[in-house]
């Protein structure tokens, strides 16, 4: 089994925490959204990963440090590690085709902007696979439409009218991704564009055209990393999961003085807190200073000093220096704010 994972955008719509660090690596309860993701796929398909290949963007933004975190990533699950480069933002269709040389055989795609909670077996009669989550507002995401049964037979982008409340999420899985590279090459040939550019769905239907069958998939959970707050949030639902599984969240270096952590709580190592309360539901990243202060329900990356602070629902990057006491803030790396 190979793993495909797009992460070429630098995920605007996360400004400025993404101007220097690439959204996919953006941690969330300790770990970064990819890694999480990769790891929690790998375990859903219960075996061996041979191969993950990462699509990224411009070396400028995903350098040698990201290349090399995530070679890591895929030693860990015993896998080779393939690095391929989008070098201009053509489309999910053109991101997955910059990685065709690792395009064959039984393959997940996932789109490293989404996390899920998930366990279930994947339907060996399926030609593919693509996961869906029931949502309250189908209006605003691609759905899916089944036949009687209960077959993939048309994927409809933010319908007008009812069409289905299965959203699909961003992951796909393929018994031999081969066909679907076969599809986006005819894609890229005839020049087939949505929105201007190369899309996976136009693969995907050629497939279904051709008589695959496409089943779907469905997670207990799908949280999205696309904006601060929906990350504040989802960084909330990963702790509470994580603490729920028995995992051990707080480093046992941490500094305490005078100090109270309210669980469940992310706390890296060398950490010092004085005269503060955290938590619940907040992630501190390595080397992090706190004093004098009040956060909750907030995401802080590494090496940040806040002091002075009553946070709740915020979002900090990192190598930040905080001073004051402003409640709801989005700062990036090395803001300061005194």
């Amino acid at each position: 089994m190979k793993i495909i994972v797009p992460m070429a955008g630098r995920g605007s719509r996360l400004r400025p925490h993404t101007l220097t660090v690439p959204k996919p690596l953006i941690p969330v309860a300790g770990k970064s959204i990819v890694h999480r993701l990769v790891e929690d796929i790998a375990k859903i398909l219960k075996e061996p990963i041979e191969e993950v290949a990462f699509i990224l963007g411009d070396e400028a933004f995903f350098g040698n440090d990201v290349v090399k975190s995530l070679e890591d990533l895929a030693q860990g699950l015993g896998a080779k590690a393939s690095i391929y480069r989008q070098d201009q933002p053509l489309g999910t269709g053109h991101a997955i085709m910059c990685a065709k040389e690792s395009l064959s055989g039984p393959a997940v795609i996932a789109y490293a902007d989404t996390l899920i909670r998930a366990d279930f077996e994947l339907d060996p009669e399926a030609d593919a696979v693509i996961w869906v989550k029931q949502v309250d507002q189908p209006e605003a995401f691609g759905v899916v439409k089944l036949n009687q049964n209960n077959e993939i037979i048309e994927l409809v982008e933010k319908p007008k009218e009812f069409v289905s409340d299965l959203a699909v999420i961003g992951i796909y899985y393929f018994k031999e991704v081969g066909v679907l590279r076969n599809e986006l090459q005819n894609v890229l040939d005839n020049n087939i564009q949505n929105g201007g550019e190369y899309q996976i769905n136009d693969g995907i239907k050629a497939m279904m055209a051709n008589g695959k069958v496409f089943k779907t998939g469905s997670v207990d959970e799908w949280m999205d990393c696309g904006n601060k707050d929906v990350t504040v949030e989802t960084n909330t639902r990963m702790l509470g999961f994580l603490h729920n599984d028995g995992e051990h969240l707080v480093d046992y270096g941490v500094t305490l003085e005078n100090s109270t952590i309210i669980p469940p709580c992310y706390i890296g190592e060398n950490v010092v807190l004085k005269n503060t309360t955290i938590g619940p539901n907040v992630s501190l990243g390595k080397g992090c200073h706190v004093t004098d202060s009040t956060i909750k329900n907030s995401l802080v990356q590494t090496y940040s000093q806040i002091k002075n602070a009553d946070l709740d629902n915020a979002m900090i990057g990192n190598h930040v220096r905080y001073d004051g006491k402003f409640t709801s803030v989005s700062i990036g790396d090395y803001a300061v704010l005194e």
